[in-house]
């Protein structure tokens, strides 16, 4: 078993004041799970990573690999292995040296080294290049040597700290496949960290959002993006991200310029027992319909993207507002167009004080700590 486990984790950097870099991360990942970290520069998310890995130390609580304590253990002793962003291939050694080389060291015989580099070679497509260098390899043929050179070592746990970040668009998008195809295959725990939330959401069983040091949320990718927990994780997860706008309340709903957009008298309620006079009031891009009565948008661009249009404009408060539409549509600058929201269940309000969901214990579903659940941090967010 490789369940890995965060309790109460802390790292904490020298300074004054002392900057708490992950703070009291509580965070179980079951065997086998493929688990992102996300977040943005700054969040935590690598040096969450880099404390599993041994390479960061561990100021307060303790992490658990197996049920094995390895808080103070060294990384060698862990039976992790690890992607990093660079690939970090020896120059001068083939594809086959590079990936076996950590075997080499172990003193493992060649035969089995030989076996062990052509097994992982098949499962990455990389057995007609063995015999070359890395320099005459493309940057996803390098990445996959990197990940070639963890598979062999057979480790209990793949740490991966943004491996894909120096590969171009197309070749991201089609490395993240093979990598959860991959894992999908092995079952080995993975750990993945990445800035890009279309990659946490496209790869992980679940997914961590962390924002200075703090775990938001975690859960998995559709809840995330259907019930997040509060105003950071709405506009974190998701591309383009969640529209949020302030609006006053009313008795019949929210207002948005001179535009009253009814609620569930269930949120009201909420909302008037926390004696809140307005809410940020949250809609994703594809929710909102064009019509010709609703919320006033100014139009700022159009995207073209092909099937679809992504409307850019600002709603009453001055707010950015995107609208996904149809890709015939045709607008210009500064026009004027109306918005609504057909489906009630597609609202998200928030407290604008404390930025937490209302109805936030319904946010998540009673099964979604079966994984490990979200950390009591959250409540200092």
């Amino acid at each position: 078993m490789a369940e890995v486990v965060y309790d109460e984790a802390s790292r904490v950097y020298a300074g004054n004041p002392p900057v708490r870099a992950v703070d009291k991360l509580n965070l179980n990942i079951s065997d086998g799970e493929f688990l992102v970290l996300v977040g943005p520069s700054g969040s935590g998310k690598s040096t969450a990573l880099r404390m599993l890995a041994g390479l960061e130390d561990i100021n307060e609580g303790r992490i658990l690999i197996g049920g094995r304590d390895v808080t103070n253990v060294p990384p060698k002793n862990r039976d992790i292995a690890m992607v990093f962003q660079s690939y970090a291939l020896y120059p001068h050694m083939t594809v086959a040296d590079n990936m076996g080389f950590a075997l080499k060291l172990r003193g493992v015989n060649k035969a089995e080294i030989a076996k062990k580099v052509r097994e992982a070679a098949g499962l990455l497509d990389l057995e007609r290049y063995l015999d070359r260098k890395p320099k005459a390899l493309s940057g996803g043929q390098r990445q996959r040597v990197a990940m070639g050179r963890a598979i062999v070592r057979e480790p209990s746990v793949f740490l991966m700290d943004e491996p894909l970040s120096n590969l171009d668009a197309k070749l991201r998008v089609e490395t993240r496949a093979n990598i959860a195809e991959l894992q999908a295959r092995l079952g080995t725990t993975t750990v993945y960290v990445t800035h890009d939330q279309v990659e946490a959401m496209t790869m992980g069983h679940r997914v961590a959002v962390l924002k200075d040091g703090i775990l938001q949320q975690v859960d998995t990718p559709r809840t995330l993006y259907d019930r997040p927990n509060n105003v950071f994780v709405a506009g974190f997860m998701g591309s383009p991200a969640m529209n949020l706008l302030t609006a006053p309340l009313v008795s019949e709903g929210a207002k948005l310029g001179e535009t009253v957009v009814p609620l569930p008298r269930e949120l009201l309620a909420e909302a008037s027992s926390k004696g809140l006079t307005e809410v940020t009031f949250g809609v994703r891009p594809e929710n909102f319909t064009l019509a010709s009565e609703g919320i006033p948008v100014t139009v700022d661009l159009v995207e073209e993207l092909g099937a679809d249009s992504f409307i850019h404009g600002h709603g009453p408060d001055g707010r950015r507002v995107v609208i996904r539409a149809d890709a015939r549509i045709s607008l210009t600058n500064g026009s004027t167009i109306r918005a609504t929201v057909t489906d009630g269940d597609h609202i998200h309000l928030f407290d604008p004080t404390t930025g937490l969901r209302l109805q936030s214990s319904k946010a998540v579903p009673a099964d979604a700590t079966a994984h490990g659940g979200s950390s009591p941090a959250l409540q200092k967010s």
